[in-house]
This record gives structure tokens, C-alpha cells and sequence, in this order.
């Protein structure tokens, strides 16, 4: 009698620690620029569905990739956003600590604003100055070399410039935004200069690192602003001089108050976007760890409600607050992958998308 008791005991102990480890909410972390879109359907979730609304922290894509990928227990999150592709050392980081289940999802397009006061007159930069601001070393005059940044004024790069204060407000390095930022406009301006990629040809290692060169100054000009964008916008509201790093769905937000700078003469728009007719563009995503999904069952409704038409489709809610839909085709191809849980691999990270 006393052991059936002992054993009945444990059973119920057993099943009390299985519905103490199942939970119903939804945990999310990841990209400030992803974080809008994630609170929405989070929000549209809690609104419509018996689940409680999911919990969507912003932690920058780099910092939610640590956490996401950090274990499978149910104590780390569900799903992480991010503002850029999940990188290779991340990949591999999952793996080690167990998570090697992981769906990718595509839900849109975003441009990188970059952004001032709505009071100040136009500006207008091309790509190669505006690279030229923000990097820590640029050509000597004679070209043969590189050198501490001198630049302190827009006009200090070109004379058709303004007599202008340079002063960046961006994300940190943890941050997608930053990450895309460096890729879209620093390394792809620098590869085609010969002072970054052939200075150090003796040195293989050294030339690898010139050839993708996206060294942001530190010396006061690029100002590290956290991963709240909203944080941003007030300073520009603050420091008329300022410019600012951050997503289209921001500037698009904040319209009273900042406007966006137009690049090589294009300005950010839904339509220059998506046609990559405005040269910094880039692709969002979230990434679900699948060994959750049979303890956490209200994963499948959250991602079934982001991935559904009236979320990322042309009409979308998401596109309301700056989701800039992807091509009918391609929305199509993802939803299906997504649906399926196609499992991500290295390779796949390694190919364009």
C-alpha cells in the first residue's frame, strides 16, 4: 500500500513538474526594428485567440540571437527577430547548446532611414559620403593610404555639402540595423576602393579584413544610441544638427517630427524599397525554435497569424506601421516553408537571399 502510494505520488509529482514546464505565452526577442511589427501580432494574438499576449522583448538582433540560441529549455525564448540574416557564428552557437530545429521566416522589407529633424532643409548624400562620415579611417588626400578620420563637417567631405556638424546618432554593434547599415553602405562603398582592399595585399589576413572594411569612428562623431529607436527620434527632436540611424517603419511613424535624407538622390519610400531603388534595403525576418512548439502550442497561432495575408500581404495590417510586403510570389514561397517548418540549415544561411 505504501509503495502504490509512493508510486502514485510521484506520478502526480511527474505530471505537476510537465504543466509547470508547458506554458502558454509566447516569448520573442530580437531587432528594435522588428519589434513593432512582433508587438502588433502579438497584441492581434492576445486580442483574438484564448492565448495570453505574447511577451516581445528588444534586445537587438545580436542579443537575441544569444538568448535564442542560448538552450531548448522552455526558460529561453521561443522565437528571436531579426533585422538581418542569422549569421553563420550564430548558426553554429545554436548548435552547440542544442537548438538545431530552427524555421526562418521572411516577413518583408525594410529600408535603413537615415533621418533629421523635420525642420532642417533637405539634405541630400550620396552612399560614398556617407560612408566617408562614419568610418574610422579614410584615404589620404593622395589616396595611398588611410588615416584617422579628420572629417568633423559634411562640408569637410565634398564643398557642395553643408557647413554642417557631423554627428550620427545609430545602434550599437548588437544591433541588425547596425549590422545592415555597415554591409549596405560601408562595405559595399569601401571594396571598390583600392586604398581598402589592396593596401595590405602582402598580408592575407589583413586584406580579408580591408576587402569587407566597416570600422565605425569612436571618436564622439558616431554616437551609440542603445536599441530603442523611439530614443533616437528624440534626439533629433533635440539636436538639430544630428542625423539618425534607424528602420523605414520609424521615420514612417515619426513623420511630424523627422524626415529621411534622400541617398544617391533616392528618397526612402514603400515603392524605392521594394524595388531596391533606394540603396539601403534589406529583408526581415524571425527565426521559431520548433522543440518548443509541442510545449508552447501557442506558437502556431502566432506565427500562422504574422504569416498570414492580412498581416505581411500588400494590404496588411503590418504594412499601416512600415512592413513594406514582399512580391506575391515570394510571400507565397515562405509561407509554405514556414507552414512545413522547413528546418534551416548552414548552407542555407550561406546563399543570398
Amino acid at each position: 500500500m505504501t509503495i502504490k502510494k509512493s508510486l502514485l505520488a510521484l506520478s502526480a509529482s511527474a505530471l505537476l513538474a510537465t504543466t509547470l514546464s508547458a506554458r502558454d505565452q509566447v516569448k520573442i526577442v530580437g531587432s528594435s526594428t522588428v519589434y513593432p511589427f512582433s508587438s502588433a501580432v502579438a497584441e492581434e494574438l492576445g486580442a483574438t485567440t484564448k492565448y495570453p499576449t505574447p511577451v516581445v522583448e528588444s534586445t537587438g538582433s545580436g542579443g537575441g540571437a544569444k538568448l535564442f540560441c542560448s538552450g531548448v529549455g522552455l526558460d529561453t525564448p521561443d522565437i528571436t527577430n531579426a533585422s538581418r540574416r542569422m549569421k553563420a557564428k550564430e548558426f553554429k552557437m545554436c548548435e552547440q547548446n542544442g537548438v538545431t530545429n530552427i524555421t526562418e521566416a521572411v516577413i518583408g522589407y525594410d529600408g535603413i532611414a537615415f533621418a533629421q529633424a523635420k525642420s532642417n532643409a533637405p539634405f541630400d548624400v550620396t552612399l560614398e559620403q556617407l560612408a566617408l562620415a562614419v568610418a574610422k579611417e579614410v584615404p589620404s588626400k593622395d589616396g595611398k593610404s588611410l588615416i584617422a578620420n579628420p572629417y568633423k563637417k559634411w562640408s569637410d567631405i565634398d564643398a557642395s555639402l553643408p557647413n554642417r556638424e557631423i554627428i550620427v546618432y545609430g545602434p550599437p554593434k548588437s544591433s541588425g540595423t547596425r549590422d545592415a547599415f555597415e554591409e549596405l553602405v560601408m562595405q559595399k562603398v569601401f571594396k571598390k576602393m583600392p586604398v581598402y582592399t589592396d593596401l595590405y595585399k602582402a598580408d592575407n589576413k589583413a586584406n580579408k579584413k580591408y576587402k569587407k572594411y566597416s570600422v565605425v569612428r569612436t571618436d564622439g562623431v558616431y554616437v551609440e544610441s542603445g536599441e530603442n529607436d523611439n530614443l533616437i527620434v528624440q534626439k533629433l527632436d533635440k539636436n538639430k544638427a544630428a542625423f539618425g540611424v534607424f528602420g523605414f517603419s520609424f521615420l514612417m511613424e515619426n513623420d511630424d517630427k523627422v524626415s529621411g535624407a534622400t541617398i544617391n538622390g533616392v528618397k526612402p519610400t514603400p515603392d524605392t524599397i521594394s524595388s531596391s531603388a533606394y540603396p539601403v534595403s534589406r529583408s526581415l525576418f524571425f527565426y521559431i525554435k520548433n522543440d518548443h512548439e509541442k510545449e508552447v502550442p501557442a506558437i502556431k497561432d502566432y506565427v500562422n497569424l504574422f504569416m498570414s495575408e492580412n498581416m505581411i500581404g500588400p494590404d496588411g495590417i503590418l504594412g499601416e506601421i512600415g512592413l513594406i510586403a514582399l512580391p506575391d510570389a515570394q510571400r507565397e514561397a515562405i509561407r509554405a516553408s514556414v507552414t512545413k517548418r522547413a528546418k534551416l540549415t548552414l548552407e542555407d544561411l550561406n546563399k543570398k537571399h
